[in-house]
């Protein structure tokens, strides 16, 4: 399997020949976005490849369209009349070409290229515990598993800030690789210092009780609401000795075998 970070939380997944795209961001830097309920923010870096290098998707894994920092404008347009999207429950009301899936709900995918393949919801709280649902919206996280998978399977969280559902996940799968949605996304002049996605230390906890063979951090730099640089999450997850062995930070574009 080959994971190259594109942008913010858009990866692509290459398992054998069965390619993956999540949370299609690849809109150039500099413009500000509305995310709701009074959220604005800038992006403030550039896709690392430009739209015409993804070729050939077979699945798109959307943890929720109501955040341009997860599907902004042009991937948005990307993704428009893609067939196969799968995501929540809520962007299935409001996108006509999504598949939802309802919490720990799982779906078969029928491909040559990856037999067995399956994809499961799993939980994630994108709002601090005070807040309710729906000023955020529901999101979801994904367990990808397929025949043949060695050591476990790849857990991908979504925007999420470290809960009880995260354990769940750790109950019900052994998690080879787990991908991780960072940054302590924070809009202070609204909801002070609470977090809407997980920071370092969410997610040392999230790796004690997954204990997953590989980490992997995405969504940590790129706009002004992540409120924890990359450069500081590294230098928390160095002093942590679960994590300092297991984490792989990518270069954006770069192709990695994992």
């Amino acid at each position: 399997m080959y994971i190259t970070h594109i942008d913010t939380a858009c990866i692509l997944l290459e398992i054998g020949d069965f390619k993956i795209l999540t949370d299609p961001t690849l809109d150039n830097a500099g413009q500000l976005y509305y995310h709701g309920f009074g959220a604005f923010s800038r992006k403030t870096e550039n896709p690392a490849l430009p739209i015409s290098a993804l070729q050939d998707i077979d699945l798109v894994l959307l943890s929720h369209d109501q955040h341009k920092d997860n599907l902004d404008n042009k991937g948005r347009a990307f993704i428009d009349n893609f067939p196969h999207v799968l995501s929540t429950t809520a962007a299935a009301r409001r996108m006509k070409n999504v598949t939802g899936l309802q919490r720990w709900e799982t779906c078969l995918i029928d491909t040559p290229k990856v037999p067995g393949l399956r994809i499961t919801a799993t939980p994630a709280r994108h709002r601090p515990a005070w807040i309710p649902e729906f000023v955020s919206g529901m999101v979801t996280g994904f367990v990808i598993e397929y025949d043949g998978q060695q050591n476990g399977v790849v857990y991908l969280s979504g925007d999420t800030v470290y809960f009880d559902g995260i354990a769940e996940v750790g109950k019900r799968f052994k998690v080879d690789t787990g991908i991780f949605n960072l940054g302590a996304v924070q809009f202070r002049y609204l909801s002070g210092f609470g977090k809407y996605t997980m920071d370092s230390s969410g997610l040392i906890r999230s790796a004690q009780v997954l204990q997953p063979n590989k980490i992997i951090p995405v969504h940590h730099s790129g706009w002004t609401h992540f409120k924890e640089q990359t450069s500081a999450l590294q230098k928390v997850l160095q002093g942590n000795q679960l994590t300092r062995e297991r984490t792989i930070f990518l270069s954006g574009g770069e192709r990695t075998l994992i």
